[in-house]
């Protein structure tokens, strides 16, 4: 059997102001994510619903889309916002290889 090779590009940005908006939207990811490990028992409560956190603020509906009109109408300068689904049923998650 015969596995298709594709080719893998890398490119390094050295533009030095498009390099200081990555590392300015990570450092904000990074407040919300650390706002997420403080407040993780708020978050997980909303069991079945769309969350996103920005300006470390929790926002929650029932679709993506929903979570990220309020999260941008209220913080619209926060570009790393933490998304995600929290499950309806609560299960253990195995990693193995």
């Amino acid at each position: 059997m015969v596995v298709p090779v594709h080719p893998i590009t890398m490119e390094f940005e050295t533009d030095p102001v498009e390099n200081e908006r990555a590392r300015q939207q990570h450092e904000r990811f990074r407040r919300n994510l650390d706002w997420v490990d403080a407040h993780g028992s708020e978050v997980f409560a909303h069991r079945g619903k769309y969350v996103c956190i920005a300006g470390q603020e929790i926002f929650v509906g029932d679709s993506v889309e929903e979570v990220l009109d309020k999260a941008k109408a209220a913080h619209p300068e926060d570009n790393g916002f933490y998304l995600r689904y929290i499950q309806k049923e609560k299960a253990e998650w195995v990693y193995a290889f």
